[in-house]
């Protein structure tokens, strides 16, 4: 699955587009490089999202093509959020 796609799916980002745009401005990294919203996600992939002064790092868990409201926060395990 795609990066923008599995962002909003996990509803990390809530837009696919706003996740689009955090990889072409160089926000995202995936296992330590910068990722394009191309990039095929994995399980055991760990995300860096810098949001301003922030960055929420994560480890995929799961990859799903559709998630329900309830079962979007088991796609992934939060390593930790710094600021």
């Amino acid at each position: 699955m795609r990066l923008d796609k599995y962002l909003k799916v996990s509803r990390i980002i809530k837009r696919r587009t706003v996740a689009n745009d955090a990889c072409d401005t160089e926000h995202v990294e995936v296992n330590g490089k910068r990722a394009k919203a191309s990039y095929d996600v994995k399980v055991n992939d760990v995300i860096a999202i810098t949001f301003g002064d922030r960055t929420l790092r994560f480890r995929v868990l799961n990859v799903q093509e559709h998630a329900g409201k309830a079962d979007a926060a088991s796609l992934y395990e939060v390593l930790d959020a710094e600021e």
